[in-house]
């Protein structure tokens, strides 16, 4: 009876790699999408190295995909990422985005990001407020750098004082409101879907949270994006 299933796990995009029988996180995706009643799917954290041109072709032919989609980021500096030993650069994660958006025209892409990471320097961080800036999130989870026992990154030197670390976090999470608040202004005078999961509010397919008046939980509507109340949106039955 469930209307919109979310697909996710720690790490997502290795499904299937145990498997002997071929399946991956498309057959699974493609198994889902064919189930009657389902008629929203979303996708957990994706890591961004699975977003090629073929995989976002093979989800822009699946209707009931919503246009939302997570990428880890983590850093928009290229030596971070090495030293996070990421499997990823920022040219991929660009490739990825310009992917997913050439299937998904307006989708929305949100993120994670951590600010302070051991040898971060401050050219590093502003690096990676303007790729930030550059690929348009619309939404984004930032997090000041906590070291973990057992890592390699507790024997890193270049460790950025705690204070520096989140007040890094600080300056980044104001741009993340910024550029959610753009991307929600973005939706001003279109028609969305939007599933109301409490009285009066919901959320549309690219997971922005919409209030509808004269809605009830469980409907489905299409609704026309009239404001923006910050992070949010109002909007009218059609």
């Amino acid at each position: 009876g469930y209307r919109e299933v979310v697909l996710t796990g720690i790490h997502l995009t290795s499904y299937g790699r145990d498997l002997k029988n071929g399946d991956t996180l498309l057959s699974v995706i493609r198994a889902v999408h064919d189930i009657a009643g389902v008629e929203r799917i979303r996708l957990g954290s994706l890591e961004p190295v699975i977003a090629t041109a073929d995989f976002a072709r093979a989800l822009g032919e699946m209707p009931k995909l919503c246009p939302q989609f997570h990428l880890a980021l983590q850093s928009g500096c290229d030596k971070v990422l090495g030293r996070m030993r990421r499997r990823y650069t920022t040219a991929q994660f660009r490739r990825a985005v310009a992917a997913l958006r050439e299937s998904f025209p307006g989708c929305a892409i949100t993120t994670d990001v951590i600010c302070g990471f051991a040898g971060e320097t401050e050219q590093d961080f502003e690096e990676t407020i303007e790729f930030c800036k550059e690929i348009g999130f619309a939404r984004m989870h930032v997090f000041p750098y906590s070291e973990r026992e057992g890592t390699p990154a507790v024997q890193f030197d270049g460790v950025v004082p705690v204070a520096e670390r989140e007040e890094r976090a600080r300056r980044l999470i104001a741009v993340g409101k910024e550029l959610e608040n753009a991307y929600v202004r973005s939706l001003v005078g279109k028609t969305v879907e939007v599933m109301i999961e409490e009285e009066e509010t919901g959320y549309c397919r690219e997971y922005i949270r919409v209030r509808v008046p004269d809605s009830q939980p469980g409907e489905i509507l299409k609704v026309k994006i009239l404001a923006v109340d910050g992070t949010s949106a109002c909007g009218e039955k059609i």
